[in-house]
């Protein structure tokens, strides 16, 4: 999936069906729907869905809980701020 692909997917109803859990995830909270987001990536195994879900708790503000899945998915918290970090995650993600 492009980048437009993507952007444009975000005027339907739900994530495109074979976005898989990081990008559906990130979708979700392109449309600012944080408890979706969340809720997509909580119980979600490895790296990739652990960096995602850290994304998500520094949206909330939780920066221990940030913290944590950051660890869990072997990378720093980055020194940007928060659109930044959702263009670093789309771009890796994306170009899968």
């Amino acid at each position: 999936m492009t980048r437009q692909e993507f952007d444009d997917s975000l005027s339907a109803a739900s994530p495109p069906a074979d976005a898989g859990l990081p990008l559906s995830s990130l979708w979700w909270i392109s449309r600012n729907q944080w408890q979706k987001a969340h809720d997509l990536i909580d119980q979600a195994p490895g790296s990739d869905c652990a960096w995602v879900h850290a994304h998500l708790h520094r949206i909330e503000g939780d920066d221990a809980n940030a913290s944590y899945w950051y660890r869990r998915a072997g990378r720093e918290k980055p020194n940007y701020g928060l659109v930044k970090e959702r263009e670093v995650l789309l771009e890796h993600f994306l170009s899968r």
